[in-house]
């Protein structure tokens, strides 16, 4: 992969910051921020939905292994509920930026937006995930720990599916939503969740 910028390009330290879990109709919004360490590069590094999950499970351990500072953060269904999900998300990537132990100078953000309040300056970068190591792995990250947080809540919620479908409005899901209900888990301001509480 071609890098878009190196994490020490002109000696500023770069974070790469994305996103997982905008579409779907339960759960959290997480993020997260990345600070690559240059000495020790990652094989492999990609846009996480391009990956298997075999494969973004493994790279997953090895970059939190390997990066100088990782921070996941999420925002959760009250505040998507409250602020949309487009607010949500970048309010988890500043989450997730402000959280690093290491205090990047830039964050190169995944999209065409830059979240507000953050400790650095920043920059959006469009298909980031696919064009700088560092926010591909964040989207690892942010992918991998929303999966697992899913798949753990469909034990709490079960018949719903969350182990296979994380969430998503797949045809499982929209009949499980009409047969058991909405759970509190479940985003009431999206529209397949809103239509069966206005009933």
């Amino acid at each position: 992969m071609e890098p878009f910028v190196s994490d020490f390009y002109k000696g500023v330290l770069f974070a790469g910051v994305d996103e997982a879990g905008r579409g779907p109709l339960a759960g959290n919004v997480v993020a997260a921020a990345v600070i690559l360490d240059p000495t020790k590069p990652i094989q492999g590094l990609a846009d996480s939905k391009k990956l298997s999950e075999k494969k973004r499970d493994a790279l997953a351990l090895e970059i939190k292994a390997k990066a100088l500072a990782y921070c996941i953060a999420y925002a959760d269904v009250a505040e998507i509920d409250e602020l949309n999900i487009l607010h949500a998300s970048m309010l988890a990537m500043t989450r997730a930026v402000n959280g690093l132990t290491t205090v990047p100078e830039h964050a190169l953000i995944d999209g065409n937006r830059v979240p507000s309040n953050l400790v650095c300056s920043a920059e959006a970068v469009v298909k980031g995930d696919a064009r700088e190591a560092s926010i591909s792995a964040a989207s690892i990250l942010a992918k991998v720990h929303r999966d697992a947080e899913i798949v753990a809540l469909a034990e709490t919620y079960p018949g719903y599916g969350f182990e296979k479908h994380k969430g998503y409005p797949t045809a499982q899901h929209l009949l499980a939503l009409e047969t058991l209900g909405v759970t509190p888990i479940h985003r009431s301001s999206f529209s397949p969740v809103k239509k069966i509480l206005q009933r």
